[in-house]
């Protein structure tokens, strides 16, 4: 058949692929430590700032040199040890540059004690090392599951990993290397980088949590207690979120959780207005419970230095580190509650991180609660108005 007067020439296609090549290859990288807002609608937030080790701690009794170095962590000599998170995960997928000197022998953790004693059975140790050295090369699990193949390196590698129940997946540069399914599998515990000898570096470090269930239909108030008697209003709007105006009042869930990743996102359409997400609530008690804050001011036009808390702090217990979010336009928000340790990520950034250590008390106003509670969405005041969309959560597993 002969083509038409307007089928492409075979000439035409490849000189349009040639020029979509070149013009794709000169587009700027992602910025490390980053994530893109595709990521950020997608659930995914930063377990390393590119800036600091917070939200990362090691074994008081061993240490490693770890340190932050042209935006990756960095460590070179000491013993060998975790820097871990403060936080526990369960169901995830994880992602994460390494680069590793020749001969240099590390790994992530998944899953595990701060001092990991039993790599079989009670975390999994994703290995780091030279396949002419080692028996569990790069890409393994060590004393669980070899990987074939030789992808040794001494530039950036990246692990792309899915951590869900019984089964493992692990990407390598993004080609699957290993597939894994435990019987008896660890439900939940930390994220480890392991310094075990030789150079190790470790950039965007990022996780998205699995098993996410929506709390919000998009269209009415299913699943939510209303309290008509209080000033607040909250309604639907007609493109699917919550809206909450004038208050003090709140919105509550039906069903009640203890150990849990939340994920929303948040519209304040006015300037320094409050609210806050109250977790662990005593059900049906005027917002008594602990408090995710959401107030977007910040003082001396300084965003390390909050007002009333910040987005992201607990209140009255911890202040945000930083204003990330702003006013008049959507945000997003992470609310991680691991038994005694609270952590929260503004826009995939982690902005709190408090343990309570106060003795426990079935009302978290007065000591540590770890019961199973509402959440509760708040009208603070008759100024409220702020909106609600995409609100998920993940129960976390036992150990």
């Amino acid at each position: 058949m002969r083509a038409g007067p307007f089928a492409p020439s075979v000439k035409f296609l490849a000189c349009f692929l040639f020029i979509l090549t070149c013009v794709s290859s000169r587009l700027p990288a992602a910025e490390p430590n980053t994530l893109t807002p595709e990521e950020l609608a997608d659930g995914w937030i930063l377990l390393f700032d590119g800036e600091t080790t917070y939200g990362w701690r090691t074994p008081n009794e061993i240490k490693a040199n770890w340190t932050v170095v042209d935006g990756a962590l960095v460590a070179t000599v000491g013993e060998n040890s975790l820097l871990y998170t403060t936080s526990q995960f369960g169901n995830y997928q994880l992602k994460v540059d390494f680069r590793s000197a020749k001969g240099a022998n590390s790994g992530v953790f998944l899953r595990t004690p701060p001092v990991p004693n039993d790599v079989k059975t009670r975390c999994y140790e994703l290995n780091i090392a030279d396949s002419d050295t080692n028996p569990f090369p790069t890409g393994s699990f060590v004393q669980r599951q070899k990987v074939e193949g030789n992808y040794d390196s001494d530039d950036w590698q990246s692990f792309d990993v899915i951590a869900d129940g019984s089964r493992f997946v692990v990407k390598l540069d993004g080609k699957v290397v290993l597939e894994y399914t435990d019987s008896a599998p660890v439900g939940r515990g930390y994220i480890g980088l392991q310094f075990n000898g030789g150079k190790i570096e470790f950039r965007n470090v990022k996780l998205k949590p699995l098993g996410v269930k929506s709390l919000f239909n998009g269209k009415d108030l299913a699943g939510w207690k209303t309290f008509p008697e209080l000033p607040s209003v909250f309604t639907v709007t007609p493109e699917g979120w919550i809206n909450v105006k004038n208050g003090r009042g709140m919105l509550e869930t039906e069903g009640q959780y203890d150990d849990f990743t939340l994920q929303l996102e948040c519209f304040s359409n006015g300037e320094k207005l409050n609210s806050g997400v109250f977790f662990r609530s005593v059900p049906g008690e005027t917002m008594n419970g602990y408090e995710l804050q959401i107030q977007n001011g910040f003082k001396d036009n300084d965003r390390t230095k909050p007002e009333d808390c910040g987005t992201g702090g607990f209140f009255r217990r911890q202040d945000a580190r930083k204003v990330v979010s702003d006013d008049f336009t959507w945000f997003h928000m992470t609310l991680h509650a691991d038994d005694k340790h609270m952590a929260a990520w503004v826009n995939g950034y982690q902005v709190s991180d408090w343990t309570d250590t106060r003795q426990p008390d079935p009302n978290p106003r007065k000591g540590l609660r770890l019961e199973a509670g509402t959440l509760q969405l708040q009208g603070h005041d008759p100024t409220t108005d702020l909106s609600f969309r995409n609100l998920r959560i993940a129960e976390l597993p036992t150990r």
